[in-house]
């Protein structure tokens, strides 16, 4: 599997016309499961191309049970400048039926070597909606990770996808449907609380103290080019989007291992509104004007919003108001081009 990612990644870094990226991102499964020769051998085939010392970011996702001193000490010398870390939870019985591996302890621990071993530019991943999860139970998970003094929290919304484990449990009532009223107080607790602290919300599921954004991440919200290496990963140019098979055996057999799709003016309007609203800076009017025309419906769609102050709209710039960015998804759709 490593050699078919080196493989791709020689293949394709040439659509990167030659310009120095700005971020690495090694995540969308457990990349803190490999060996550190695994993961230099990453590092060698982008250092023929581009200079490492000149990456602004390089981030690799980590489980805390992968948190020794050997691993740390191991991504401290590839180069790797962050780590996003996926705690979730700090109650033992959402670890279990999330079958998380690691335990709250481990957790902390996590925490503690990181910092420990000269990591200073953590983020922390949680979770809230959670079946049985208490409003105050959620109000002592952030306190706990605030008490770390992290710069950077990932909080996000349980989603329940179709067709999955979680899905069959909560059909069969093995565990409670979440309850909404809750996870509506959970969000708004959270920004109070992280607010307080000094974080800003500058995405929706993203908050950050002081420099701290993720660079990476922020340039998926503002349309910037990207390239996505091994099973499942996305992939976009500005001008179409690719993503990789999940299957293993095939990507790494390179059988009808992608698909593509150039993208329409209908589906840059839709990606514009989906992840543009998402974030602190919302939408530009102005910006809006010059790449697409603006019809009757998207002015009829603004007003009802406006109206009900899930909106607002101060010098050209569209925002989500603290009620709107609970129902993000939703107002987007309501702009969305079919």
């Amino acid at each position: 599997m490593v050699q078919s990612i080196v493989e791709e990644l020689k293949e394709r870094i040439a659509e990167l016309d030659n310009s120095q990226p700005k971020t690495i991102y090694f995540g969308g499964g457990t990349p803190s499961l490999l060996e550190k020769n695994e993961l230099d051998l990453f590092f060698k085939t982008i250092a023929q191309y581009y200079l490492i010392d000149s990456f602004q970011e390089i981030t690799l996702e980590a489980n805390p049970e992968d948190l020794n001193e050997k691993n740390l000490n191991s991504w401290k010398e590839l180069g790797i400048n962050r780590l996003s870390i996926g705690i979730q939870s700090f109650k033992e019985t959402d670890l279990t039926w999330m079958n998380r591996a690691h335990s709250v302890n481990e957790s902390r621990l996590a925490i503690e070597k990181a910092f420990k071993n000269g990591f200073s530019n953590l983020t922390i991943d949680i979770m809230y909606g959670l079946p049985d999860l208490s409003l105050q139970e959620w109000g002592n998970h952030i306190d706990e990770v605030l008490s770390w003094n992290v710069n950077h929290i990932s909080a996000y919304c349980l989603t329940i996808e179709k067709g999955t484990l979680l899905e069959k449990k909560i059909e069969k009532g093995q565990i409670p449907v979440p309850n909404e009223e809750n996870t509506i107080q959970q969000f708004e607790l959270l920004i109070e609380k992280l607010e307080r602290a000094g974080f800003f919300q500058y995405e929706i599921s993203n908050f950050a103290r002081g420099n701290h954004r993720a660079i990476h991440n922020s340039s998926y919200w503002k349309g910037e080019k990207y390239i996505g290496i091994g099973p499942s990963a996305h992939s976009f140019d500005g001008i179409k989007r690719r993503w990789n098979i999940a299957n293993n055996s095939l990507y790494m057999k390179r059988k009808s291992w992608f698909e593509e799709e150039i993208l329409g003016e209908n589906e840059r309007w839709n990606e514009y509104f989906l992840t543009g609203l998402r974030t602190m800076e919302g939408i530009s009017i102005k910006e809006l004007t010059k790449e697409f025309n603006l019809n009757s419906l998207f002015y009829q769609t603004k007003e009802k919003f406006l109206k009900q102050s899930w909106l607002s709209e101060h010098d050209g710039q569209l925002k989500l108001t603290q009620q709107g960015k609970l129902r993000a998804d939703y107002i987007a759709s309501e702009f969305f081009r079919v």
